[in-house]
């Protein structure tokens, strides 16, 4: 059985798009979310163990979590409890507050949805001044609903629970003036460091928003990544993408 799956999946890599040069990560298995940001890889696993890509070798970090961030904000996750952890010094530091998703790849400031889709966004100072219990942490709760939100340098994308796309300008103090509905329909959505937009929709397509510049952070239009098996998360940063597909293999592709 396996050795017939690995077959299906090189004849899988071999069928994806010369644009994308993609291979498997084979020293690292049952990947359920991933995440890139300034040069730095964390990811958790089916068994929600969060882990650490030094080189080549995935080193597990301490305790469990459902889902982990990496960027200007530093490193967070939360758990299967919706708790919420800032890494500091080689070990999590619990912040006050419930979140499903978080994101830290804005300005030095946190993004998140709660259980129940509100989107919440930490300020800069307050993010990175948070060492543990005792330091403030005043969450701004922010207009609309989404289930999944993520920042980069040019605004912070979202989709909703109908995987409707959403756009807002946000700063490091979370003034914002609203979400803009931006076309299209998507699962999940990834922003870079470098302000790329990646994301992927319910039938498990890897989609990349072109035209995106700072006088232009919209951009102009998706475009498909063609992929050989369903996705179902992705991530960008420093011209590797990597994807996790439903079937819990991941892959990491280049142009």
């Amino acid at each position: 059985m396996r050795a017939t799956a690995a077959v299906l999946l090189v004849l899988c890599l071999l069928t994806i798009s010369h644009a994308w040069d993609c291979r498997e990560v084979v020293n690292i298995k049952n990947l359920m979310q991933i995440d890139a940001g300034l040069g730095q890889v964390v990811a958790t696993d089916t068994s929600q163990i969060p882990y650490y890509l030094v080189g080549d070798k995935w080193i597990r970090m301490p305790g469990y979590l459902k889902h982990i961030t990496v960027g200007p904000a530093g490193i967070w996750g939360v758990n299967k409890d919706y708790a919420i952890y800032k890494y500091v010094a080689g070990n999590w530091v619990q912040a006050a507050g419930l979140l499903k998703q978080l994101d830290a790849g804005g300005d030095q400031f946190v993004v998140g949805a709660n259980m129940d889709d509100t989107p919440y966004c930490l300020t800069s100072s307050a993010t990175v001044g948070y060492k543990g219990p005792g330091s403030p942490l005043p969450w701004t709760g922010l207009p609309g609903a989404v289930k999944y939100y993520s920042c980069g340098p040019f605004g912070c994308w979202a989709v909703n629970k109908n995987d409707d796309i959403f756009l807002m300008s946000l700063n490091q103090d979370c003034q914002n003036k609203g979400w803009s509905p931006i076309d299209g329909k998507l699962s999940m959505i990834e922003v870079a460091t470098d302000g790329s937009v990646f994301g992927v929709n319910s039938a498990g397509s890897v989609y990349t928003r072109d035209g995106i510049t700072a006088s232009k952070p919209e951009g102009t239009g998706w475009s498909n990544i063609p992929m050989c098996m369903l996705m179902g998360h992705v991530t960008y940063d420093l011209g590797h993408l990597w994807v996790v597909s439903k079937s819990a293999v991941t892959m990491v592709c280049t142009q």
